[in-house]
């Protein structure tokens, strides 16, 4: 049979009449078997599409050096937010429990394409790229693109970490969640669905808090949600046939140098913590040192008063 024609049939067979927020990716060298498995997954009456939001950070192995009030980030190895990692692999294993697909989608300049090539490589379907050019974005902007970004895909649930492991301000996804005027559950370490609905177990500070939320809804996940998977050898190389789509904020309908998207925060200095100075040991009898620490709590280090 010609491969078009089982390509239509296929479909129809699969999705006799597609919903108008179904998005299935074939490309035109799929086999017949290969489509045929990708509508089946697709159909499934439970299918989601979901999306997961990363940022890509310098690996937290990685010397942080600052000059002249900035990081320097030449060098570095660039990895994907550890935290953004838990979200992606719980939108990777609803996919395989329930069908649909899986888009990380990100904003910000070249280094984030490396990050969404190894969540694609990590099972994800599709990847997003917003280029904010070389000039870094503040929470307002990020949130601001990523927010449209989504409003335009029909998503189902979007996942992204509680927060980001460079400057653990927690905005962004909470910011999207609030453009999109969809319900939000943070620091989620359980989460199910059951028909239409969300059913999660958030961190509440060293106790837990059980929400349900109806769909569409944002998450964000944190440590202990699960185990984030490796890329195997095969999907690193299916990750380089994926689609990576590049989007800029005037295609979003953003002018980036408009009052819409200009930043709401700057960003005045950067410092290296001071270096931490050289240990003392207190030498003589116990009452010896017992008086002379008093003295260095009372005299040097200033946290005590003096009576």
């Amino acid at each position: 049979m010609n491969v078009r024609l089982f390509n239509r049939l296929a479909i129809r067979k699969f999705i006799p009449e597609p919903a108008p927020h179904m998005l299935i990716s074939a490309k035109k060298d799929m086999s017949p078997g290969q489509l045929t498995r990708l509508c089946e997954s697709a159909y499934k009456e439970d299918a989601m599409n979901i999306a997961v939001l990363i940022k890509s950070v310098i690996g937290t192995d990685e010397p942080i050096v600052v000059r002249d009030g900035a990081i320097l980030d030449t060098g570095v190895k660039w990895i994907i937010n550890p935290y953004d990692e838990y979200g992606l692999e719980e939108a990777l294993r609803l996919k395989e429990a329930h069908g649909g697909t899986v888009t990380v989608i990100a904003a910000g300049t070249e280094k984030s394409v490396e990050a969404l090539r190894t969540a694609l490589a990590m099972g994800a379907d599709e990847a997003v790229w917003i280029s904010c050019g070389q000039e870094e974005s503040d929470e307002h902007m990020c949130s601001l693109l990523l927010a449209k970004t989504i409003r335009a895909g029909a998503y189902d649930l979007v996942f992204a970490g509680h927060l980001s492991v460079d400057n653990g301000a927690g905005q962004v996804a909470i910011r999207v969640a609030e453009l999109l005027g969809w319900p939000h559950a943070g620091a989620v370490i359980s989460c199910r669905i059951e028909e239409d609905r969300l059913l999660v177990t958030r961190d509440a500070e060293g106790d837990s808090e059980s929400w349900e939320l109806p769909l569409p809804a944002l998450l964000t996940a944190q440590q202990g949600l699960n185990e984030p998977r490796y890329p195997a050898l095969a999907g690193i190389m299916k990750a380089k046939r994926k689609p990576l789509t590049e989007l800029t904020p005037a295609e979003l309908g953003v002018e980036a140098a408009g009052s819409e998207a200009a930043p709401r925060t700057v960003r005045l200095d950067c410092e290296a913590p001071p270096a931490r100075p050289a240990g003392r040991r207190l030498g003589g009898a116990l009452k010896e040192q017992a008086a002379e620490l008093l003295a260095l709590l009372r005299d040097e280090a200033k946290v005590l008063e003096k009576r």
